[in-house]
């Protein structure tokens, strides 16, 4: 920790457009030119790195540029799974059904819609293993080949957690079936942090639990109990300290009147051994609940990543509104426990079509650098 409030995000950023044409082309088994793809790999990383540097991002990221999405990351890090086609997964279902008509709008022209590749379900049908070793160590090359070209000191890399591999049909049971996940992950999670980067845990299925209209109360304490306990497992011997958890609604410009309250989500999520916690708060949905830190303590030695800029409108916010939003954080738990952050990423899956513009995403960014050190003023911490 700090005497100074610092700046992070969440993850994910828009690809390039070259870049996500050769993604296209070698997703979609058309020839393609490997090195030059993974040569532009490298330099977007680069550029985006030093983008984030410039605009103030303290604790930097690779924009998980080299990853399609969710699904097809999964299909190249851990065996046993196979895609699945028209396989139906719960997807914002609530929500759905509360506005039909405009979520088909919405799918047909953003989230999934601009996708280089279609969103396939992965389905575990065999014995879990991780298989992502010369990936994860591209990955990790190029991010820290950008950090010290770019000068930034920290970083951070995303994984997905333990529940986000896909659904089983292999193991007895769901419990089982996250835990062997979680062995296969733990070796991405180690790999992360010994090469001397923040590890991420992303889990926005455990928020999912909490507005799935399929589970009653009782199942979805349960299927968040068995998150945390399957994350933990696999975090065994990792420092805390090292790790961040980063959970959320997903990318949706919708109603979102459904969303849980964080409230029902913070018990579970302080479960988890991490040193940081990330999560929504700068939407109209969720701002509002800052106030649960008041009541609910943060343990010792732990960190907030709240959302102080909203991945789900072009707005920029100013960065006097966001200085307000860290102030309410640092006052309740100290500003050495606060980091600024994004609610969510910004392009969870490799698409065309992102729901804030790119250029609005820097912008963004310059924002929060600017209103965090408005914030640190207003506090007396160093700038």
């Amino acid at each position: 920790m700090t005497d100074r409030i610092l700046t992070t995000h969440v993850g994910s950023l828009p690809r390039p457009h070259d870049l996500l044409d050769l993604m296209k082309a070698r997703l979609s088994g058309e020839p393609y030119d490997r090195e030059r793809y993974e040569s532009r790999v490298r330099s977007a990383v680069a550029e985006c790195v030093r983008r984030q540097a410039e605009c103030g991002i303290d604790i930097v990221a690779d924009g998980e540029l080299s990853k399609p999405g969710f699904f097809t990351y999964v299909k190249e890090r851990l065996s046993g799974f196979e895609p699945r086609p028209g396989k139906k997964v719960a997807f914002f279902d609530a929500e759905r059904a509360a506005f039909p008509e405009y979520y088909k709008e919405y799918f047909a022209r953003a989230m999934t819609g601009g996708a280089v590749a279609p969103v396939v379900p992965m389905v575990c049908t065999g014995p879990v293993s991780y298989k992502g070793e010369e990936a994860l160590r591209r990955d990790i090359d190029n991010l820290k080949a950008a950090m010290s070209a770019s000068g930034a000191k920290a970083a951070f890399m995303p994984s997905v957690a333990p529940s986000g591999a896909g659904s089983n049909e292999h193991y007895k049971s769901d419990e089982e079936f996250f835990f062997a996940v979680a062995d296969a992950m733990r070796h991405e999670y180690r790999a992360i942090v010994d090469a001397g980067l923040y590890l991420q845990i992303d889990d926005p299925f455990m928020t999912d639990n909490f507005s799935d209209p399929a589970l009653d109360d009782k199942q979805r304490r349960r299927f968040a109990e068995i998150h945390v306990e399957a994350i933990n497992h696999a975090l065994r011997g990792i420092s805390a300290e090292k790790v961040r958890f980063h959970t959320c609604y997903g990318i949706n410009e919708g109603p979102r009147v459904h969303d849980p309250a964080l409230g029902e989500v913070a018990p579970f999520m302080l479960k988890v051994n991490a040193g940081a916690y990330s999560f929504e708060a700068a939407n109209a949905r969720h701002e509002h609940e800052y106030h649960l830190w008041e009541t609910v303590k943060l343990p010792e030695g732990k960190a907030l990543i709240p959302g102080v800029i909203t991945h789900a409108s072009n707005i920029v916010e100013h960065p006097e509104l966001i200085a307000e939003r860290l102030v309410r954080f640092a006052r309740i738990v100290g500003p050495e426990r606060v980091i600024a952050s994004t609610d969510c990423g910004f392009s969870s899956q490799a698409s065309y079509k992102t729901e804030v513009h790119p250029t609005v995403v820097w912008a963004k960014f310059q924002a929060m650098a600017e209103g965090t050190r408005l914030a640190n003023q207003q506090l007396g911490s160093r700038s």
